[in-house]
């Protein structure tokens, strides 16, 4: 992935500290950055940059391109003279450790409100020729999200098939009388995806500059209720209402026995073959303007993906069907360029999808939480790894650690501890040494493993709606020496900067 061998820590940028109810692209995430190259990080892992939707998921966005809005620092929007000092002061009643999303939502829309209304009256000319140029230069999804979201506030609670006719169906004269009522919310839109798109583009370069790559992630479907079904329909396979048809998902597998009905509408791929994948490309496109490397989620899906009726209870009753393949990729490259892609290559990965990601050059993952299962030949034993990897002690939708070593029965502690020959006592910082061994070119630790924390600090559980994505640490929770003992393994290891992998 980077060519030479590496670590990072996995921490999505709403996980950091900060007085406005979840973390930003503040102050913190700065000081985050700085922490990171203290500890000898050159990775920082987060999750899609996007919009939240359905469960506050960044994976349910209701756009595939659009910034989150609630990462937007407002302490910025102060030094900039759009809010006061006191609608930056610490959000009330906000929990330091957990974010309350409605809260939180309620509060920073507030204030980009405040903003954008100032902005409307006192900003430069250079200041809104840069929102013009950025405007021009996202055209092609900008507008159509901006009024999507607008409309969306106004019929909250409501799929977009469930508006009015003409503007369920975008007619075009309805569109038109849409734009105009809704004017002012349009133009709010607009300004937090342009606060937010300058702001992470300055917190980039400050990574880049420290030799901290990006490393995002982009889901491989998008939500119904969303800009790219309501806009794109084609694109999608819809009933004639505009409801869909079928469904993505899982069958049973590691996280639940029932299988994971994520409620995506599927592709219609041959309509994408048929328009060269350009949405794709444009969706990598964009995605790398905010990443040096990607994560691709559910890659297995580009091979073959699983169907399930949109009413089905469950995803157990579904079926495979094949993906786009390799041409898809093709196209994109063709575009775009080598593409800095990681497949996440977990579940029921097939011949089929490992023959693709090698065909690619895309680096796959390993998974430590998944090594102890079953026998000597799982592929996420060390032994077992691809040196074009990344081994992770566990990704967002593990457990911790400590709170997975807490479940595990005794045949798998035992196994676990006659591999490492370790009694385990420290079982997070065992993994964490297992990972960094590893012959995998990146090692990723999430940072609730480094700091040893337990169940409850758990970021995501699949299949469960709630509670995920809230989780938030405190700079009280490093301890002071932390990030030397993180340098020192990862040079230990060789995993510095300028050491290249054999």
């Amino acid at each position: 992935m980077l060519h030479h061998r590496a670590c990072g820590t996995l921490l999505h940028p709403t996980s950091l500290p900060g007085p406005h109810g979840s973390g930003d692209l503040g102050a913190d995430a700065y000081r985050f950055v700085d922490w990171l190259a203290a500890a000898g990080q050159q990775v920082w892992q987060i999750l899609p940059l996007v919009e939240t939707g359905r469960g506050n998921s960044p994976y349910m966005s209701p756009s595939a391109f659009a910034g989150n809005r609630l990462l937007i620092d407002l302490t910025d929007l102060e030094r900039q003279g759009w809010l006061d000092h006191a609608d930056v002061e610490a959000m009330p009643g906000g929990d330091a450790r957990r974010i309350d999303f409605d809260a939180t939502i309620a509060f920073r829309d507030d204030r980009l409100a405040r903003a954008a209304a100032r902005f409307a009256r006192v900003a430069t000319a250079a200041q809104r020729d840069d929102y013009a140029a950025f405007c021009r230069e996202h055209v092609g999804w900008l507008d159509n999200y901006a009024l999507f979201a607008a409309l969306s506030q106004r019929h909250p609670e409501r799929d977009w098939c469930d508006w009015d006719a003409p503007l369920a169906a975008s007619e075009p004269s309805a569109l038109a009388r849409a734009t105009t009522d809704l004017a002012a919310e349009i133009e709010r839109v607009k300004f937090a995806q342009w606060i937010f798109f300058r702001q992470w583009q300055r917190l980039r370069d400050y990574a880049n500059a420290r030799g901290i790559a990006i490393f995002g992630d982009a889901p491989i479907f998008v939500a119904y209720h969303s800009a790219d079904v309501w806009a794109r329909r084609e694109l999608f396979d819809l009933e004639p209402s505009g409801r869909p048809r079928v469904v993505a998902g899982v069958p049973p597998d590691y996280f639940s026995a029932s299988g994971q009905l994520w409620g995506n509408p599927l592709y219609r791929w041959e309509v994408h073959r048929q328009a060269g994948f350009a949405w794709w490309s444009e969706r990598l496109r964009r995605s790398f303007e905010l990443y040096d490397v990607l994560r691709l989620d559910h890659f297995l899906g580009f091979v073959n993906y699983w169907e399930v009726a949109a009413d089905a209870e469950t995803a157990i009753d579904g079926r495979w069907l094949p993906g786009p393949g390799v041409t898809l990729f093709e196209q994109a490259e063709s575009a775009l360029g080598k593409l800095a892609i990681v497949a996440e290559n977990l579940g029921s990965v097939t011949d089929e999808v490992e023959i693709l990601r090698k065909r690619l050059g895309f680096p796959g993952m390993a998974v430590l939480q998944f090594a102890w299962a079953s026998d000597h030949s799982n592929p996420h034993l060390p032994h077992n790894h691809e040196r074009d990897s990344v081994v992770y002690t566990g990704t967002h939708d593990n457990d911790t650690v400590l709170g997975w070593w807490a479940a595990l029965d005794a045949a798998e502690r035992r196994f676990v501890r006659d591999y490492l020959q370790s009694d385990c006592a420290e079982p997070n910082w065992e993994l964490i040494r297992c990972a960094l061994a590893s012959r995998a070119d990146t090692a990723i630790v999430p940072l609730q493993d480094f700091l040893g924390l337990g169940s409850e600090h758990r970021m995501n559980t699949p299949g469960n709606e709630s509670d995920n994505w809230r989780w938030r640490f405190a700079w009280s929770d490093l301890p002071d020496l932390l990030a030397d003992k993180i340098a020192e393994l990862c040079a230990r290891h060789r995993r510095v900067a300028g050491v290249a992998v054999d």
